[in-house]
């Protein structure tokens, strides 16, 4: 099978001839120009031979002129909308027309996102949520409105460039939140960009981030893939959410092994992470970002033992 038709097969719920495989990291090259960024991120592809691209995303949500927080209500109605191009996430744009160009017809892209709540915790808002959360949440609401606009307009930019699909991140273990905290600040808004794009890739995916995942509150999400952190103690398994779960699911290896573990170790891994995922409906990926420093021959023998090398 070709790239594509291996992915194709997944998708249709067929079975493939093996499963595809990916694996990502953040490149941590974010002060290049798009163009850059694009060159990188397709040799990464090319040199491991992956079955499909998951594109990083780390550019940064813009802050208002002249802000260095956001921590009271005065602070978050400075939020406005703005012209994507003008942005940093211009710059991903940018990447992602080129990586369309150069994979078209060859292999599928997704794109990350990260869900609005994220996007307000990662700079604009940062250590402030809890208090905001606190004493202030109808403007943190309200907030997150502007923000969840923001993030759907790029999300329908990003499909128009030619991607097979978004990879949005959404902060669904109890580790990271309450339940509570989560069906009110995260869901709605990150199912409001899901529903933007859901007729529009095939690849639609929700990451499901943390350990402890509250997997019942995420199965609604309108996505083709749930990926998660499934090796972590705790979460649910791959084999536990297909039985509830009639999408696709992503994941069979531990993104924290890459370090610190011999090769050999990391094949055994990489085969029991298949055996978990199981013929059908299985897309074998780390369940989150490895470390930058891996070991290269590590992550070599994992896309080798996917493609039934034997080694």
């Amino acid at each position: 099978m070709t790239k594509t038709e291996r992915i194709d097969a997944v998708l249709k719920h067929q079975q493939p001839d093996r499963a595809p495989i990916s694996c990502w990291y953040h490149f941590g090259v974010q002060f290049m120009p798009g163009e850059k960024f694009a060159e990188i991120v397709l040799a990464f592809f090319r040199h491991f031979d992956f079955d499909w691209l998951k594109v990083m995303n780390d550019y940064y949500y813009p802050m208002p002129d002249g802000m260095l927080e956001l921590k009271s209500p005065a602070d978050l109605r400075k939020l406005k909308p703005f012209r994507i191009d003008d942005s940093p996430w211009g710059e991903q744009l940018k990447a992602l027309s080129i990586i369309a160009e150069a994979l078209e017809g060859k292999a599928y892209f997704c794109d990350t996102i990260f869900d609005p709540w994220q996007v307000l915790q990662r700079s604009p808002v940062g250590e402030h949520l809890p208090h905001l959360i606190a004493d202030y949440p109808d403007d943190l609401l309200a907030a997150l409105d502007v923000v969840t606009d923001m993030v759907s307009e790029y999300a329908r930019r990003v499909m128009a460039s030619g991607t097979h699909g978004i990879f949005m991140s959404s902060l669904a273990g109890r580790s990271e939140m309450s339940r509570e905290h989560f069906l009110a600040f995260v869901k709605p808004f990150a199912m409001r960009v899901f529903e933007a794009v859901k007729d529009s890739g095939p690849m639609n995916t929700a990451h499901l981030h943390g350990k402890d995942i509250d997997i019942e509150n995420c199965l609604d999400f309108p996505v083709s893939i749930l990926s998660w952190e499934d090796r972590l103690p705790g979460n649910p398994s791959l084999r536990e959410v297909k039985k509830k779960w009639p999408g696709c699911v992503m994941g069979g290896i531990d993104h924290t092994i890459l370090t610190r573990h011999t090769p050999r170790y990391i094949v055994e891994h990489t085969r029991q992470g298949m055996a978990l995922g199981g013929q059908e409906r299985f897309f074998l990926a780390n369940g989150c970002s490895t470390p930058g420093h891996m070991d290269l021959d590590a992550l070599k023998a994992v896309v080798q033992t996917a493609q039934g090398v034997r080694l």
